[in-house]
């Protein structure tokens, strides 16, 4: 089968074309002809960081939208012919490659209304999204309460763009996205933010600016150095904050006022498979629903062609510039 891979860390140019054999799926896999591929920034992170050892070639990539071509002896949700869509898991090999092996129990059925290059941009997005508000956050799913601001952080990016449609959508709480550019800031007015604040400035100088004297839950989704004490300033009495990017400032700030902080890292139920492993695949079973139902929209934002190292390369140089909206996505492979 063909494939995007590297054999050393570095920058987009060593990422390669090459040729491997084709997977054979274990009991609760599924085989499956990769038709669309996103790019996120963890596959930036490991390009750079991660060494594959002793030369061999490593394959990245998490999302992706495909066919079930075959299955495992001991799968019971799918069958060859369906049409899927999943984010992966980081301990195997990803989804940059014509055919690829996934648990069942992470996987969903890609939303019928759209393309495999629209549902591709959504899986891993959604799913964090959703650990962030209903996991991590206890919000209630799809009840108009309780009353309360919730600040996006990165609101523009891809998690950001899913954590505003559904937080506006499915709950009640007022949405404010950051976003320091006229088109970002337009693009998370589209999705339903209700205010947008600059997140170049003091985070809690912005919020004073558009009349509130703080928020009660924040998902930070990326920070920036320096910026613990503003947050704390922003976030009100017992507030909670969500934390995604790596954060290094101290958590001292947010004794006071009795701020619940959590971490989201969507891979964590595929890493341990944890006993419900399988609330990943329910969680995109419902995500296609609402796309289907007209309530959540696709989050792609532009297609570079199809899947191989100059255009993985390109993707890669976007989403590492993180000046990007939605989400880039590649499809099909040339001569298959």
């Amino acid at each position: 089968m063909k494939a995007v891979a590297y054999c050393m860390k570095g920058g987009v140019e060593v990422l390669t074309d090459i040729d491997l054999y084709d997977p054979v799926p274990g009991a609760r896999d599924l085989l499956v002809s990769v038709r669309a591929i996103s790019v996120n920034p963890v596959d930036v992170k490991r390009r750079h960081r991660d060494e594959p050892s002793d030369g061999t070639y490593r394959v990245l990539g998490y999302d992706a939208a495909g066919i079930v071509k075959a299955v495992g002896s001991d799968v019971t949700r799918f069958k060859p012919g369906d049409a899927v869509y999943y984010a992966g898991a980081r301990d195997r090999p990803g989804t940059n490659a014509e055919l690829h092996l996934v648990d069942e129990r992470i996987v969903g059925c890609k939303p019928k209304s759209i393309s495999f290059a629209e549902a591709a941009a959504l899986a891993l997005t959604s799913i964090t999204a959703w650990e962030i508000l209903f996991d991590r956050m206890k919000l209630p799913y799809g009840r108009r309460g309780p009353a309360g601001t919730l600040l996006v952080l990165n609101g523009a990016g891809g998690v950001g763009s899913m954590v505003i449609q559904l937080a506006r959508r499915l709950t009640g709480l007022t949405v404010v996205a950051s976003a320091s550019r006229a088109e970002s800031a337009a693009w998370v007015r589209s999705l339903g933010a209700h205010h947008v604040v600059n997140h170049n400035r003091p985070i809690d100088e912005e919020i004073r600016a558009i009349g509130l004297t703080g928020v009660d839950y924040m998902a930070a989704l990326t920070t920036t150095a320096g910026c613990g004490p503003s947050l704390a300033r922003a976030i009100n009495p017992q507030g909670q904050i969500t934390l995604v990017d790596d954060f290094n400032e101290s958590i001292a700030p947010f004794k006071q006022k009795s701020v619940t902080i959590s971490w989201e890292m969507m891979f964590t139920r595929s890493m341990f498979e944890t006993p419900d492993i399988a609330a990943q695949h329910e969680v995109l079973n419902e995500i296609s629903a609402l796309v289907d139902a007209g309530v959540l929209r696709t989050t792609l934002a532009q297609t570079l062609g199809p899947i191989n190292a100059e255009s993985l390369r390109k993707a890669h140089d976007i989403v590492g510039s993180v000046r990007t909206m939605g989400k880039i996505v590649l499809e099909g492979f040339q001569g298959s």
